[in-house]
């Protein structure tokens, strides 16, 4: 496939080696907005905002990846394989599972457990565990005790499922020590390992599953730059 895609308008140089991959596309514009300049568009396609500027003089770019890992799966292997990106370091929201796991933490997800069938695709004579690149994750954390932020590093889980009707779901992937849930990292790390490229995903706990906690929108937001900070200082 030629670029611009059917899901991306950019044109050939127009999006950065690193880009950071917020699920909503208005998180993607409040990123550049906020953090970086001489910000150009790149994609306004199915409203999936795209933006690429500069952060201390380094060109850094930013986009949506919608809900989930077939949306996540198409943005992310676009990104690798027709726009020479090498990096993609998602930043999301999850739900917390661990005990010892509270909100406003962030969580960065070394390994990501997932109940999707998105590996079948690669006719593996076994299961496949999708992980972190350790380059971004050890420049991650650094980065975060330079900041004085509290990370948590470990596995997530990443379920195709919201409304999951197994009740007992969440319990059962608490007893092997997942941190959090959410819905995207384990495709990204596929789509990384497939491509030979890097990925990380980086989290905040907005709320937490056994708890019933949650954070309002202000507090989403302005815990949420911790998170953004973290990767834009590693992109």
């Amino acid at each position: 496939m030629s670029i611009p895609t059917p899901h991306n308008e950019a044109k050939a140089g127009e999006i950065a080696k690193t880009v950071l991959m917020p699920g909503d596309p208005l998180r993607a514009k409040f990123i550049a907005d906020n953090y970086l300049e001489d910000v150009v568009c790149f994609n306004k396609v199915r409203n999936m905002l795209g933006f690429t500027g500069t952060y201390k003089g380094k060109k850094v770019s930013v986009m949506g990846g919608g809900m989930g890992m077939p949306s996540i799966g198409i943005y992310s292997y676009e990104l690798y394989h027709f726009y020479d990106v090498d990096n993609i370091i998602r930043i999301g929201s999850a739900g917390g599972i661990a005990e010892d796991v509270k909100l406003r933490d962030i969580v960065i997800g070394m390994g990501a457990s997932t109940n999707s069938n998105f590996a079948a695709q690669y006719k593996l004579p076994g299961t496949y565990a999708p992980i972190a690149d350790f380059g971004l994750l050890r420049k991650a954390v650094e980065a975060a005790e330079k900041m004085n932020i509290k990370t948590v590093v470990g596995n997530i889980l990443s379920s195709d499922t919201f409304y999951d009707d197994n009740s007992e779901a969440n319990a059962l992937w608490r007893k092997m020590n997942i941190l959090a849930v959410e819905m995207e990292a384990a495709a990204l790390y596929m789509n990384a390992s497939r491509a030979g490229k890097k990925a990380l995903c980086i989290l905040t706990v907005s709320d937490h599953v056994f708890t019933g906690e949650s954070l309002s929108a202000e507090d989403r937001q302005l815990t949420f730059r911790d998170m953004m900070e973290i990767a834009l200082e590693i992109a």
